[in-house]
């Protein structure tokens, strides 16, 4: 960093005797350096304040004077300060002959010694050398200032960060103690959630080899108990695939998947589950409702959600106490609390308890996560807001009435269905008439070598054309080289850029192109935007893939295929 030497550079001198102060001055004026001649030590002292970089004093200047006040200033300067003073000294005057410079030179600290009489040269030599060194001192003083100015910036800044950091600690600890109670239950989300992608991927190249190798069997007309192992083998990692499905439910880490539902027929159903559940002790009432409208619902997620009120209700009860599910319709108006579905027609799930019920300050918390009146370790008081999300993510509500010593009733209002029932026979029998369009030209995306291996050898049996990429980049690329690319088969979780971003961009430079996503990633609500018709679950199988690429080819692009946010 340079600094612009200071506009007062000035030299002062004091020489009270003779004509060392005239002749100093012309000297430095015929070297085009400023200088000022002072009366006395205190008008050089002044002047020094006023501000002056070099001072020229003769030394029986300070023989008889008071140098208290200025030895004091010497000794007040800030640490980058070192004014220089030039001491005319007497011929034969240094300091190894003459005490009283030595002594100068200690009070005063930078002091150059120089005897007369002198030479022009030397004198203008000697107040350059003090100028240079006073502009060094500048210089050190703005870095020094600078840097302090960053300290403390840097200081603030720290402090700002250090108060965010212990506000954000304070936080975490409260909410550290309010779920130490559900630790086991948040263990097992984690666990699903960070190896569901994975172990679905294992999955995948497991059970499409598996398919190989029985369709090989088969042509070979191989049976007996080789065939029996290999469907052993087949049956076992369909279980795991299961039980994938299970733990990813348990965690609530799964997509909706809503569709015109009698709830009659799927509370007729569960009624076995629920009494095994609840146990003898409690006697379970079912009331179905002629006349019921469909209700539009995930009924996996439903089942979850009755059984969950059934497990509270027998928790609140007495030995001998009585469970009842009942179903209606109805239409309701304006909401009177929040957690209560907005005006409508709705399908309601009552489920009833006899047990002890609870005044109104309690049900006014009931919904909170991590409310629970249970005793600790017993609850995680995750159930009704659970229920409570269910609900509203489907687009209805819930509302509970209890009185103490009475019971409890929880009501679920789920939406009434318009037009007519979903259509949930297979894909493959909605395509027949599709064809197996033979030839197609696929692109296959996927980060994982095995999967796309297996899934590749899937496409070619099938009797497509297919080109691979291992990662969204190299799939874009692939785009902008090959013209007639017919359907891309992306993986939605990938690293770096993941499925979604792969489809904006390709649907970008190709509007019309369908786009199948495949995924064995947990939190399948990232996916929201994206038609169901045109996601393939991991682990999949050759008749799954082979439909849902039917489907793709048949239907091409689609206005619902992706509304990812960005």
């Amino acid at each position: 960093m340079k600094t612009t030497p200071p506009v007062s550079e000035r030299t002062l001198i004091l020489a009270p005797r003779g004509r060392d102060a005239v002749i100093a001055k012309g000297i430095l004026r015929d070297a085009a350096m400023r200088s000022e001649i002072c009366l006395d030590l205190a008008e050089l002292l002044q002047e020094i304040k006023r501000g002056a970089d070099v001072a020229i004093v003769t030394e029986e200047a300070t023989r008889s004077a008071d140098l208290r006040e200025l030895v004091d200033w010497v000794g007040s300067q800030p640490p980058w300060s070192d004014f220089p003073f030039i001491l005319l000294t007497e011929h034969g005057g240094g300091l190894e002959r003459n005490p009283a410079a030595a002594r100068l030179m200690q009070l005063l600290g930078s002091v150059t010694f120089l005897e007369r009489p002198f030479h022009p040269t030397t004198l203008v030599s000697v107040v350059q050398t003090g100028l240079r060194a006073r502009r060094r001192q500048y210089e050190c003083r703005h870095l020094n200032e600078d840097l302090e100015s960053r300290v403390d910036e840097r200081t603030a800044e720290l402090a700002a960060a250090n108060r965010q950091l212990l506000g954000q600690i304070q936080e975490r600890e409260r909410v550290e103690s309010t779920l130490r109670q559900m630790q086991r239950l948040e263990a097992v989300g984690q666990l699903t959630s960070g190896v569901a992608h994975d172990f679905n991927n294992l999955l995948t190249v497991v059970l499409g080899n598996i398919g190989f190798v029985e369709r090989g069997l088969a042509a070979a007309g191989v049976d007996g108990r080789l065939a029996q192992r290999i469907g052993y083998m087949r049956t076992a990692a369909e279980r795991g695939a299961k039980l994938t499905d299970q733990l990813l439910s348990f965690s609530r880490r799964q997509r909706l998947e809503p569709r015109s539902l009698d709830l009659n027929e799927t509370i007729a159903g569960m009624r076995d589950l629920l009494q095994s559940t609840m146990g003898g002790s409690i006697h379970i009432e079912t009331m179905l409702k002629h006349g019921l409208w469909c209700a539009l619902v995930d009924p996996t997620q439903l089942e979850l959600a009755v059984l969950n009120l059934a497990i509270n209700a027998r928790d609140a009860m007495e030995v001998g106490g009585t469970l009842k599910v009942e179903i209606e319709n109805v239409t309701l108006g304006p909401a009177t609390y929040p957690e209560e579905p907005p005006a409508g027609d709705y399908v309601s799930i009552r489920v009833s308890d006899s047990g002890t019920g609870m005044p109104e300050e309690i049900r006014a918390k009931v919904f909170e996560p991590f409310f629970t009146t249970k005793e600790p370790g017993k609850g995680s008081g995750l159930g009704l807001s659970q229920v409570l999300g269910f609900a509203k993510q489907s687009g209805g509500g819930v509302r509970i009435d209890s009185r103490v010593g009475e019971g409890t009733s929880v009501y679920v209002y789920l939406p009434r269905a318009g037009g007519e029932r979903v259509d949930e026979r297979p894909v493959a029998a909605r395509i027949s008439a599709a064809g197996a369009f033979a030839g197609a030209s696929i692109l296959l995306v996927d980060d994982d070598n095995a999967v796309r291996e297996v899934t590749r050898a899937m496409l070619h049996e099938l009797g497509y054309a297919v080109r691979e990429a291992g990662s969204g980049g190299a799939a874009l690329d692939v785009l902008a080289r090959e013209p007639k690319i017919d359907l891309m088969i992306v993986d939605f979780a990938m690293p770096g850029m993941n499925g979604a971003e792969v489809a904006r961009q390709a649907q970008a430079r190709r509007p019309s192109l369908p786009i199948l996503f495949v995924t064995g990633f947990s939190d399948r609500s990232r996916m929201a935007g994206v038609d169901e018709t045109h996601i393939l679950a991991k682990p999949f199988v050759y008749d799954e893939l082979a439909s849902k690429v039917r489907f793709c080819l048949a239907g091409g692009a689609s206005e619902k295929i992706v509304r990812f946010r960005r």
